[in-house]
């Protein structure tokens, strides 16, 4: 039987379509992200399969039960942190077992267990006002670790992150997984989504694809990408670059601009020649492969993160 089952599922606030008939299902052990910029929907859907929303219309399974008839299986985290600054970690922890039924010497072993599972053990009793980012988001996932959660949904939990904090909290959840847990990763983040064993991308309230972080960059079609970084940054360089990039399409980074090209050997010293003649000059030029956020600009011809 599937973990989750989304069957033509909308969603709308008067006139406005937040969801638009979206399906898609989730396997038992499996690992799904949801991959899709702000306002996309992803983060509407998140609740409305952990009852906190009710859908427009459609339907949604979770584990052949209704989402209402599912609580008791499923583990949400949603995007804000919800456990308290004031507590420690340990208290928090014993307060979400007292709301599950755990008491006395079984709730404080779960807690224990829980609290090693996330790496927390040793910061167990400092307060939570204390933490990282990243061990505020360990410590949230770990009141959904509780025996029986099945379905876990946790909607961009690597969010404010630094890079490395944010790979030993993606290493957390691959040791999370077993062939009963599945789990759901909400997430603007292509390096996030790339650690799921299938992806969807979502915009407009729409998947627009789906499938293993390989086969989508495949059915893209994309070769190569050109990471130029520049000196400054305009609309004149843009179009300059889209010259050199396939459809004309130039997707703007923090730092630069990243080309898609066929052929990066003659287009590289060509892209330094012509920047070099609107008086710009790039820093620095990496060929690298495509990534999701690549397949989901040339899909949509939207940044997934919100470019620069």
């Amino acid at each position: 039987m599937p973990a989750l089952v989304i069957d033509r599922v909308t969603k709308r606030y008067g006139d406005h379509v937040v969801l638009n008939e979206v399906s898609l299902t989730i396997e038992e052990g499996e690992f799904y992200a949801l991959m899709g910029p702000n306002g996309s929907g992803k983060t509407t859907l998140a609740a409305i399969i952990a009852s906190v929303r009710r859908p427009t219309g459609g339907r949604v399974e979770v584990f052949g039960r209704t989402p209402d008839a599912a609580k008791d299986v499923i583990g949400y985290v949603p995007q804000e942190n919800f456990s308290s600054p004031m507590l420690t970690g340990r208290e928090n922890l014993l307060y979400f077992a007292g709301l599950l039924g755990y008491a006395g010497a079984e709730a404080a072993r779960l807690v224990a267990g829980l609290l090693e599972q996330v790496g927390l053990r040793e910061d167990a009793d400092k307060r939570v006002a204390a933490y990282s980012g990243g061990m505020r988001k360990r410590l949230e996932v770990a009141t959904i670790l509780f025996p029986g959660m099945r379905l876990l949904i946790l909607d961009e939990p690597t969010t404010g992150l630094d890079p490395s904090a944010r790979r030993r909290f993606l290493g957390m959840l691959h040791d999370l997984r077993d062939e009963k847990t599945a789990i759901l990763l909400i997430t603007h983040i292509g390096a996030d989504a790339e650690a799921a064993a299938r992806v969807g991308l979502i915009d407009d309230g729409k998947i627009v694809a789906e499938g293993t972080p390989d086969s989508l960059k495949q059915a893209s079609g994309l070769e190569n990408v050109i990471n130029v970084e520049t000196t400054f940054k305009t609309a004149q360089v843009a179009t300059v670059l889209s010259a050199f990039s396939e459809r004309g399409r130039v997707l703007e980074t923090v730092g630069g601009y990243r080309v898609f090209s066929r052929d990066v050997e003659a287009t590289t010293p060509t892209v330094v020649r012509a920047l070099e003649g609107i008086g710009c000059r790039a820093t620095k030029m990496e060929v690298v492969k495509p990534s999701l956020e690549d397949v989901f600009f040339q899909l949509t011809e939207k940044p997934v993160s919100g470019g620069a």
